[in-house]
């Protein structure tokens, strides 16, 4: 079978995926952030002083306020990456680091569905449940990924990243 790969560009490494992931953290944190402040929202803020531990946070932060912020966040990130990914395959921090998202059988731009599909399964995870354990599932999945440096969200799209031409 031949390689999907010929004849695209090389596949990304992996610092610039990283870099550009934090800029697309940013740009979609910063605003988000910003937002939430005159709400006086205290998501996931443990205050041991009044006794409180985990599980009561995690409890408030999946019902009134905190659901909401969760459900805006939600759609923020995932609108975000789904949106430009499938207009162009760059979200900014693609774009920034010269990257860019292509299908794996023929380089071009990811349809709707797949760039969906990618944005969901890349931030759905991180922002309801797993903090800290999706992300690194994820750098996990690209580091030992051969041949294709694919994420465990690229490997559901049938998405590669690579380097902008």
């Amino acid at each position: 079978m031949p390689d999907p790969l010929a004849g695209m560009p090389p596949l990304a490494d992996f610092g610039r995926r990283l870099g550009a992931r934090i800029l697309d953290l940013l740009i979609v944190g910063i605003p988000l952030f910003l937002i939430q402040l005159p709400f006086g929202t205290k998501r996931y803020v443990v205050d041991t002083s009044k006794g409180e531990d985990v599980s009561e946070v995690i409890t408030k932060s999946y019902n009134g306020s905190g659901l909401v912020w969760t459900l805006i966040s939600i759609i923020a990130y995932v609108g975000y990456d789904w949106w430009l990914t499938k207009r162009s395959g760059q979200t900014l921090g693609k774009k920034a680091m010269g990257l860019r998202v292509a299908m794996l059988n023929d380089g071009s731009i990811p349809p709707s569905n797949a760039a969906l599909t990618r944005a969901a399964v890349l931030w759905i995870p991180t922002l309801v449940c797993c903090f800290c354990l999706w992300p690194l599932a994820l750098i996990v999945s690209m580091l030992v990924d051969k041949p294709y440096k694919q994420g465990l969200h690229d490997k559901v799209a049938k998405t590669v990243v690579v380097k902008a031409p």
